[in-house]
């Protein structure tokens, strides 16, 4: 028998689905674009595909990553999507229509997953300078944007950083682990590796 995995949208208001998009494999991760026309997936094929929600189908797919896409993160602008994976990269792409070939901006690393294989996300800074990642060694990673270094590797947690966020105004983010525990950073009065 065939198995069909899902993106689905639903209409908070009413409480159905107004919108259902068919993958051939499950789908581990999704958001919005700055519009709310397109969805981006990234699931165990390894591909993120930009879906059109109005046509019902892939406008374009990005393959790069060699495992599966744990998480994904719109960018402030709205103009790129960040992509974690268990292949330890983040990528940037590039999702404006009418870019160039190589949509993959850039690779980021240093942060790793494990035989645990958690679905460990990551986000932007609300001012698009920087961007974060979960990691299975305990740490939270934040690398700068333009430069593609890592800015803070964040230690404390006991288990694996399975999501964060940045504060919408202040120099802080806000992660959460398999520890149970939730811890807040101030970035500001961190020492920055260079």
């Amino acid at each position: 028998q065939f198995v069909t995995f899902t993106v689905k949208i639903w209409d908070a208001r009413k409480k159905f689905v107004c919108h259902t998009m068919n993958n051939d494999y499950q789908v581990t991760s999704v958001c919005l674009n700055d519009t709310a026309e397109q969805v981006i997936s990234g699931g165990i094929d390894n591909d993120l595909k930009v879906w059109d929600i109005r046509k019902n189908e892939v406008l374009f797919k990005l393959k790069g990553h060699t495992d599966t896409i744990t998480g994904l993160s719109l960018s402030p602008c709205g103009s790129f999507v960040l992509s974690n994976a268990m292949d330890n990269t983040c990528r940037i792409w590039d999702i404006r229509p009418y870019c160039s070939t190589d949509r993959c901006k850039a690779i980021l690393q240093g942060h790793s997953h494990n035989f645990e294989k958690n679905l460990l996300r990551c986000a932007w800074s609300k001012d698009g300078n920087m961007v974060s990642a979960g990691s299975a060694d305990r740490y939270v990673y934040i690398w700068d944007v333009n430069s593609k270094k890592i800015l803070y590797k964040l230690p404390g947690h006991t288990g694996s950083v399975n999501d964060m966020d940045f504060h919408p105004n202040e120099p802080i983010i806000l992660s959460g682990c398999t520890d149970k525990c939730l811890y807040i950073s101030e970035l500001e009065n961190l020492k920055k590796i260079l």
